[in-house]
């Protein structure tokens, strides 16, 4: 039965995977009553919707929530999405983290004391909320010309599984970032592929991983280096580098438009194509928060660190940079939701919580 009765609890987290848990860790430790929403049915976040292949950038211990490491995987190589999910799934358990599945957040309006948060399931009333949706959910397919012609297939990299869908197929993959070469190199064996990319693209070199990283975004986050713009762009993974070396991820310029049958470049050169594959990225996933009206700096709204400008008790944990350098990632969103947490809650003190198990 649905619960439409009124709510009430200190602080909202919006989102349960691993901005959400690692928001949720700092409220426990701070002694704060709260509350995850989140509207999957199941623990894992994002993590539940990856392609098969995909491994993280580091091994387990540089890819830990606060609190707890990411144990080991067998082999103590990079783990895959199923690690992961079973990390969530039991950093969930042993911080007892209060969380309510398949509650969706449709609006969050300000009250007199804080925000009233109307859900799939009745309406909440709390002090802060705290949002960790992530951007998944809202994966970004650039408008191009001729799209609405092409009588080929077109999936955004979100809806990626694995490559024996794709079997013989002639596929274009665009994107120059790390999932478009991913997903050229799972591709690669399997069909006939073209990687198309706006700029050539770069490979850091093959000695760096998810550790340095962090360590360069973390340097760059204390105000003692440029960031990793100066490295390159896309990890060269094993599998990026085994494909990249066996010469099968060669770029080809961005065509101009669509035809019928396939794409077309400005030079007149067409091909026929079955599949595009977009691997262009991601948006926030914050549309609940449209009935704030909240001001916007380059299409995300304002903050100052991982708060809102115009109110500390409103925060975005975990969807890049704009909200904290690194934020995005296993390792790196632990200090963002820290500093959430404690700017929301500035009156309230660590305590000491045993965790179970």
């Amino acid at each position: 039965m649905t619960d439409r009765s009124g709510r009430h609890v200190r602080a909202l987290v919006v989102g349960g995977g691993q901005a959400g848990l690692a928001t949720a860790f700092y409220l426990r430790r701070r002694g704060v009553e709260h509350v995850v929403l989140d509207d999957q049915a199941r623990p894992g976040g994002a993590w539940l919707h990856t392609w098969d292949s995909l491994r993280l950038f580091s091994p387990a211990a540089y890819s830990s929530l606060p609190g707890w490491p990411m144990p080991p995987t067998a082999s103590d190589d990079y783990p895959d999405a199923a690690h992961v999910v079973d990390y969530l799934t039991r950093y969930e358990q042993r911080y007892d983290i209060p969380v309510r599945r398949g509650e969706r957040v449709t609006a969050v309006e300000h009250a007199q004391h804080g925000f009233t948060v109307t859900t799939s399931r009745g309406t909440w009333q709390a002090e802060a909320v705290l949002n960790a949706t992530g951007t998944w959910s809202r994966p970004f397919v650039p408008t191009w010309p001729g799209a609405e012609a092409f009588g080929g297939d077109q999936v955004h990299s979100a809806r990626y599984r694995s490559p024996e869908r794709y079997a013989g197929q002639r596929v274009v993959v665009v994107g120059g970032g790390n999932s478009g070469a991913q997903l050229a190199a799972d591709l690669a064996p399997h069909a006939h592929v073209t990687w198309c990319t706006l700029r050539p693209p770069r490979f850091l070199p093959d000695d760096v991983d998810g550790r340095e990283l962090f360590r360069v975004a973390t340097l760059r986050a204390r105000g003692q280096g440029e960031g990793v713009g100066g490295l390159g762009d896309i990890v060269a993974v094993p599998p990026v580098r085994a494909a990249r070396d066996a010469g099968q991820l060669r770029r080809t310029p961005m065509f101009e438009r669509f035809t019928t049958g396939g794409v077309a470049w400005a030079d007149g050169t067409t091909r026929e194509v079955d599949t595009v594959i977009w691997c262009t990225g991601f948006r926030p996933a914050l549309g609940h928060l449209s009935t704030l009206r909240l001001r916007r700096t380059n299409g995300v709204p304002a903050t100052d660190g991982p708060v809102a400008e115009v109110d500390p008790r409103l925060a975005f944990v975990g969807y890049g940079d704009w909200c904290g350098l690194a934020s995005a990632t296993l390792i790196g969103v632990g200090q963002w939701a820290r500093q959430a947490v404690h700017r929301a809650f500035p009156e309230d003190h660590d305590t000491t919580h045993r965790p179970r198990g």
